[in-house]
């Protein structure tokens, strides 16, 4: 969805004066606003998500029903309508980001690897870091410390997680910003 949102705000500023076009960005950004304000409030749980489904059925009926003269807003209603079993997934699962930031951000990192090795690799060493990143990037999700994880010997992210907050106490309990809105946070990087 963030791509999209991108295209239709590059798009407004390639046609300035299309009305058509501004309309439909306009109806799009007053769906998904009230969508991005649930998940910034309950985080990506489908039992407060689903009262937008209701929403976003009414706007896919309204642009369906309306023949765009203006090319720009007539290529956005046919991206919007191929893309309509994908755009709202989120709405009715749990876990589901609305925007692509975890997965964009969990292949920065081997993004990165690259860069530096110049090719100069082994299948074998790849997979290994492939297998370290991985852990890195669940420990960072589930906000535990990476080399504490290493070091402890643990092969359970999960119980690593949870025996540790039992030992500061079970009525401590944080739920991760990062799955919760689906942003990424100023955090510490390994």
């Amino acid at each position: 969805m963030i791509h999209l949102i991108r295209d239709l705000n590059d798009a407004v500023l390639k046609h300035p004066y299309d009305e058509e076009l501004k309309g439909l960005i306009k109806s799009f950004a007053d769906l998904v606003k009230p969508m991005v304000e649930t998940v910034d409030r309950y985080g990506l749980k489908s039992r407060f998500l689903r009262k937008h489904l209701a929403s976003a059925d009414r706007f896919y009926r309204r642009i369906s029903r309306t023949d765009f003269q203006s090319e720009p807003a007539g290529a956005f209603k046919d991206r919007f309508e191929k893309n309509r079993d994908k755009l709202f997934t989120f709405l009715a699962h749990d876990s589901v980001p609305w925007n692509n930031n975890n997965a964009e951000h969990a292949i920065k990192a081997f993004a990165m690897l690259r860069n530096v090795i110049a090719g100069v690799t082994s299948e074998k060493g790849i997979r290994e870091y492939l297998v370290l990143l991985s852990i890195s990037e669940t420990c960072k999700y589930k906000e535990v410390d990476f080399l504490d994880f290493l070091r402890s010997g643990e092969k359970d992210i999960c119980a690593f997680a949870e025996a540790k907050r039992k030992r500061r106490g079970s009525c401590v309990h944080r739920p991760s910003r990062q799955i919760r809105t689906g942003f990424h946070q100023s955090r510490r990087t390994w």
